[in-house]
């Protein structure tokens, strides 16, 4: 059996991604796979792209309301301090965008900082592992504020009709 995460948009597309939050216009919404900051999300481009420039001037604005939507509903669920996005494509050569809660009891030295100068023993650690029993109802409460404001926007994803 294939592991969801050699193809994690794939596996999205055919259901078997357990990340997901819900279907957005421009991809697939997902919890991160790592919660040192309770609430990480990314959008991955679906379908896949490798650039945002790939993407026609009408996609684009998806892809970015899209990522905006994520932060708007991280905000309203773990209410951070603020949101930090980021869409890198150095490390992993798909089009996708970080939505990076950030709090005020994070290490003041970090506050200023990205999110990837924590230490990677840190971001990796096994206790920071998304787990179901740890962060399920994070992912639940995360994928209800989605679709809530996914629906003011007058959107209805496809599995949620």
């Amino acid at each position: 059996m294939v592991d969801w995460r050699a193809d994690r948009v794939g596996a999205a597309e055919r259901g078997e991604n357990p990340m997901v939050l819900t279907r957005m216009r421009s991809g697939f919404a997902v919890i991160g796979d790592t919660q040192f900051l309770p609430g990480y999300c990314l959008l991955l481009a679906s379908p896949e792209k490798n650039h945002l420039t790939d993407l026609t001037y009408e996609e684009r604005s998806l892809f970015l309301l899209d990522m905006s939507l994520i932060g708007e509903a991280v905000l309203a669920v773990c209410q951070p301090q603020r949101i930090n996005y980021e869409i890198l494509g150095n490390s992993l050569p798909m089009l996708h965008a970080h939505v990076w809660p950030r709090y005020q009891w994070e290490p003041e030295e970090q506050r200023p900082r990205t999110a990837w100068s924590y230490p990677q023993e840190h971001r990796n650690a096994e206790e920071q592992e998304y787990s179901e029993e740890k962060h399920g109802l994070l992912k639940r409460r995360l994928t209800e504020a989605l679709l809530d404001i996914l629906s003011q926007h007058g959107y209805t994803p496809p599995h949620s009709k």
